[in-house]
């Protein structure tokens, strides 16, 4: 496969996103929860008067995991509905086939396009992460104590979700790709929590409904993950009673469930291929 049409066709598709609507709306809803979350960071250091308690700790890592579960969502968005118009919305208006007549392999073109969508979705949640790391050290005092982890997860978690979507992109419309990637992400993350509430109260069966659904879709893990690299250190051995808490994890991600996200991801890139491969335009 020839790597220089690669990056060129990820490079288009680089530029491709920027000129979208849905680029916007992005900017838009990243600009009012980063807004929000400054005066709600500030009120919280009213009413704390800096970290100094242990109540303090609790709300920093708390508000912080849901502003960053608040970026996640608008990332998994973005990169859901960018995915199906990538793929489908070229099929449907006869671009891939203009592009294709060329010869050009069509896995060069999917892989070109993945690469593109996924820097797409790590720039974004490096920038807005690091905006919203800045905000709550302004206001509080409180810096994460592993940003790069949690980041670099929060953007594997966007890489999970974009794969997917373009996986249904070669089979459904754009419009039905990016809602069932949604739809699943949302699903996924309310199992999660469910299995952590079974964990917490010793219930195995209840537990393993997260488990699975975590192996099934990484992107629950991994957000899991990141909230343990944002969250203040030992929290949760200090306050036990806020162990199944929907934004505080319990423990951070081991090495071989980050190399099984890895293999998902590569799983589901080579069965797109496959479907796009197969796929009349």
């Amino acid at each position: 496969m020839n790597a220089r049409i690669v990056l060129t066709i990820a490079a288009l598709t680089l530029r491709e996103a920027a000129r979208r609507k849905v680029l916007r709306s992005l900017a838009v809803m990243t600009v009012v929860l980063l807004s929000l979350s400054a005066w709600g960071f500030y009120r919280l250091d009213a009413e704390f008067g800096g970290l100094t308690s242990g109540e303090a700790r609790i709300a920093a890592s708390v508000v912080l995991n849901l502003v960053m579960f608040g970026l996640s969502m608008i990332a998994a968005l973005g990169t859901a509905f960018l995915a199906g118009p990538t793929m489908a919305g070229e099929m449907e208006s006869g671009t891939a086939l203009a592009i294709l007549a060329r010869p050009i392999r069509r896995e060069a073109v999917l892989l070109g396009k993945w690469l593109g969508l996924v820097t797409f979705g790590g720039v974004f949640v490096a920038l807005a992460g690091l905006t919203q790391f800045l905000i709550v050290w302004v206001t509080m005092g409180y810096w994460p104590p592993s940003p790069v982890v949690g980041l670099a997860l929060l953007a594997a978690q966007t890489a999970v979700l974009l794969t997917l979507g373009l996986l249904l992109s070669t089979a459904i419309s754009p419009m039905a790709s990016g809602i069932v990637a949604v739809g699943l992400f949302g699903a996924t993350w309310i199992a999660g929590v469910v299995g952590g509430l079974g964990d917490a109260l010793g219930n195995e069966s209840v537990a393993r409904v997260g488990t699975v659904s975590r192996m099934i879709l990484p992107t629950d893990g991994l957000w899991r993950g990141a909230m343990s690299s944002f969250q203040e250190p030992n929290l949760l051995s200090q306050f036990a009673e806020l162990r199944g808490q929907p934004f505080l994890s319990d423990a951070g991600l081991t090495v071989p469930y980050v190399a099984w996200a890895a293999v998902w991801v590569t799983l589901i890139l080579g069965l797109a291929a496959v479907s796009f491969r197969r796929r009349d335009l």
